[in-house]
């Protein structure tokens, strides 16, 4: 599919449109130039819920750089694909720094959808727990803070029927069927099945993933382990992919996939977030797996285990004293 320069203008492609803009907006401190880049009816996904508010992502923006003036957001990986002739779907990684704290570092990724150069929906998850302990906070107290307002639009709409062709961002090119097959048939049978046993029929020995707590897992069995630990708290969720946008270039190792994903659960099981309430958990998070070869060579997998923990504590009657901000 053949996308318009006006899709990514005043850029040379979406990669450099999605580093031009984070930067001009980020690091350059251009906070307003959010009401240009954003549509006025855009919607935004975060990990506490869905809002249309414009205004509200520069709130939200101005406070994140005020509160960590130091902190310097740099491309990982930007994974894109058209959503038509003049639109585009990009899976941005950034990789965050302290420029005094050389010891601090997490991970966040932003999914958005383009259209026209101007931003209409978001997806955006950040690895709050890991910035949380980085800086000395305690997760939980920083939980209390926060109101987990839920999900609306595409989110609490039943997930699409077959996402290789039309996901909440709409319809997508036919990219890379057989790698973005193996990717799902992955997550069903594995995250969703529970057959754990099969992670090396779809990843390499010498696997990588990237987790929350800025953590690195390595090996089939590492990663097992690993969901073991993320699903033990809600035994029966099940995760939902919502979108999936597949990118191959060189500059970033070969073919990418970023896939979009909700998790619903029921915190019945081990309590590693205090006693059990039987209460619903959403949880709102990306991945991002690198082929090889028709291998699975690395995963990052981003998510808020203190939105997790907000609405745990919330059903337990703890009220929140801050209204949450999405973004």
């Amino acid at each position: 599919m053949d996308l318009k320069p006006i899709a990514y203008a005043p850029y040379a492609d979406p990669d450099d449109f999605i580093r031009e803009v984070t930067d001009l907006i980020w690091i350059k401190r251009a906070i307003g130039h959010i009401r240009e880049n954003y549509v006025d009816d855009s919607i935004v996904h975060g990990v506490y819920g869905t809002s249309v508010t414009r205004e509200e992502v520069i709130h939200g923006s101005l406070m994140r750089i005020s509160n960590t003036p130091n902190r310097v957001g740099q491309a990982e990986d930007i994974i894109w694909e058209a959503r038509g002739d003049d639109a585009f779907l990009s899976s941005h990684l950034v990789l965050s720094t302290d420029l005094e704290n050389l010891d601090f570092r997490t991970r966040g990724i932003a999914n958005c959808l383009y259209r026209r150069g101007r931003m209409v929906e978001e997806w955006v998850v950040r690895d709050g727990v890991a910035v949380a302990r980085q800086l000395g906070q305690d997760p939980d107290e920083l939980a209390r803070l926060k109101a987990f307002r839920g999900f609306s639009g595409s989110m609490v709409e039943p997930a699409p029927a077959d996402v290789i062709a039309v996901g909440d961002s709409g319809p997508r090119p036919d990219d890379h069927r057989n790698e973005v097959q193996m990717v799902l048939e992955f997550i069903e049978a594995v995250w969703n099945g529970r057959e754990l046993e099969r992670v090396e029929e779809f990843w390499i020995r010498d696997l990588v993933l990237n987790t929350i707590d800025d953590r690195t897992i390595v090996r089939p069995e590492g990663y097992r382990r690993a969901l073991l630990r993320m699903l033990r708290p809600f035994p029966g969720g099940r995760f939902e992919v919502r979108d999936v946008v597949t990118h191959d270039s060189p500059r970033y190792a070969g073919l990418r996939v970023a896939v979009t994903w909700k998790f619903s659960g029921i915190y019945d099981g081990a309590a590693d977030f205090g006693p059990l309430t039987g209460s619903p958990v959403e949880i709102l998070g990306i991945s991002q797996f690198l082929i090889q070869s028709g291998r699975i060579v690395k995963e990052t997998r981003v998510y808020d285990d203190i939105a997790t923990r907000a609405q745990i504590f919330a059903a337990r009657g703890d009220e929140p004293f801050l209204s949450p901000n999405i973004y």
